[in-house]
């Protein structure tokens, strides 16, 4: 399996490659659009080239997720704390965005390692903005305490219109995904996908993973979710995230994860469908092949068993032909042969 990595890679690339020629004046004007909906925007005018401004236009949330300003709650607590002085959030953001950030490439550390590290974490601002309420709620796990005034179902976006939840209890999390697509071979592919991976769970070597189960009616963890986030082709998925999951260094690869879960099934769905055409056009040219290949052996054997065709003799062996060629029915023969022994006319 393949992780999808945490930071955007064009955004990294493009920062790196500014900080690389502050010295160079130059306009950046780039947009983009990555997995879930997450469009992004850069921003570098001629007359400060230390500026760089970076908008971030996250998925439409649907009406249970709770968002304040436009944002995820804890968003601008987390920014703060994993950009400091280097990054400041303007209020209100451009048009169209969710959030934009004002970047001053001259503060940032000197040191290259540090630099480097800083370069990624703001490359990894979608991680930072919608992975904030749940590090919240996994930060209180790890304490085994629950967020004061939450109470029951909390519902997090993760795709455009659509929600996973979040069940927050002192000593777990129940983490709930309706599993949505909207191709039907996708579907069968994710259903089938989904039950391979709660099968995995129970591999040697994976005791430790998050208990994982999968069933095509909603647990009932949900059920004080809306009936319109029920609406799940590919069935649920739910883990139970205890806090050893969350010790240490661990707290940042679940987040990511989790937030992440929906995009890294479809990425493998699509890259299992992919491997399936492969393999089908594969066979597929394996089978007229093979069909060519007796098609001829026929043709010449009933060339051979003709011992002579359209005033071409043949030898008393087949064993020297090597290919035969007709073309226009029987209007032509070639033959080749192979040793000392030729054809003639």
């Amino acid at each position: 399996m393949i992780l999808l990595q945490s930071h955007s890679r064009f955004l990294l690339q493009t920062l790196l490659n500014r900080v690389q020629n502050l010295e160079k004046a130059v306009e950046l004007d780039y947009h983009w659009v990555e997995f879930d909906d997450v469009r992004y925007h850069i921003l570098v005018s001629m007359k400060n080239p230390n500026v760089l401004l970076l908008s971030v236009s996250l998925p439409i949330p649907p009406p249970e997720a709770v968002f304040i300003g436009g944002l995820p709650f804890g968003a601008i607590e987390a920014l703060k704390a994993a950009y400091g002085v280097v990054v400041q959030i303007l209020d209100p953001p451009r048009d169209g965005f969710n959030l934009t950030l004002k970047l001053n490439l001259g503060k940032l550390p000197l040191d290259e390692e540090h630099r480097y590290a800083l370069l990624v974490k703001i490359a990894s601002v979608r991680e930072v903005v919608l992975g904030a309420p749940l590090r919240v709620v996994l930060k209180h796990l790890s304490s085994r305490t629950v967020i004061p005034g939450i109470d029951g179902l909390l519902a997090l976006v993760h795709r455009s219109k659509e929600s996973f939840f979040l069940v927050p209890q002192p000593d777990k999390v129940t983490v709930v995904f309706p599993m949505r697509f909207k191709d039907s071979i996708d579907i069968a592919f994710a259903t089938s996908f989904l039950q391979e991976f709660v099968e995995a769970r129970h591999t040697a070597g994976l005791n430790n993973a998050p208990p994982c189960l999968w069933s095509p009616n909603p647990p009932l963890e949900l059920k004080e979710a809306p009936a319109e986030a029920l609406s799940a082709n590919a069935g649920f998925v739910s883990f139970v995230i205890f806090p050893r999951h969350v010790e240490g260094k661990k707290l940042d690869r679940t987040v990511w994860n989790l937030s992440t879960f929906h995009a890294y099934v479809s990425y493998h769905v699509k890259c299992s469908e992919g491997f399936m055409h492969t393999r089908m056009r594969r066979r597929v040219e394996s089978m007229i092949q093979g069909c060519t290949a007796v098609l001829d052996l026929k043709l010449i054997k009933s060339i051979i068993d003709a011992r002579s065709w359209n005033g071409c003799l043949v030898g008393d062996s087949d064993k020297n032909i090597l290919s035969l060629q007709a073309t226009q029915g029987l209007g032509s023969c070639k033959t080749r042969c192979r040793g000392e022994k030729e054809i003639t006319k």
